[in-house]
């Protein structure tokens, strides 16, 4: 998978998003309320509840447990904000 420093929209129209979190994360409550508005559909990992996954977050953020972390396609975003999300999903 590729880890994205800088941004560039997904050329999708439906594009496969999953958001890795947990049950406390503020802003992964964002992120899903961001993807609700938007009608966005994906798929939610906790990553202190499911097996491999807090480790795959490590390896994506450089060592660091991360949320949300979340990746449309093959791109990788860890915790972007809000204008990231909209510019990678077309919403600008």
């Amino acid at each position: 998978m590729q880890h994205d420093t800088s941004v560039s929209s997904i050329s999708t129209s439906s594009p496969v998003v999953t958001m890795y979190s947990t049950v406390w994360c503020g802003d992964c409550r964002r992120a899903k309320r961001i993807f609700q508005e938007w009608g966005i559909e994906y798929a939610e990992i906790d990553i202190e509840r499911t097996p491999g996954a807090a480790e795959q977050v490590m390896e994506w953020a450089n060592g660091k447990r991360v949320v949300p972390t979340i990746t449309i396609n093959e791109h990788v975003l860890v915790n972007p904000r809000a204008a990231v999300l909209a510019e990678m999903l077309g919403r600008e």
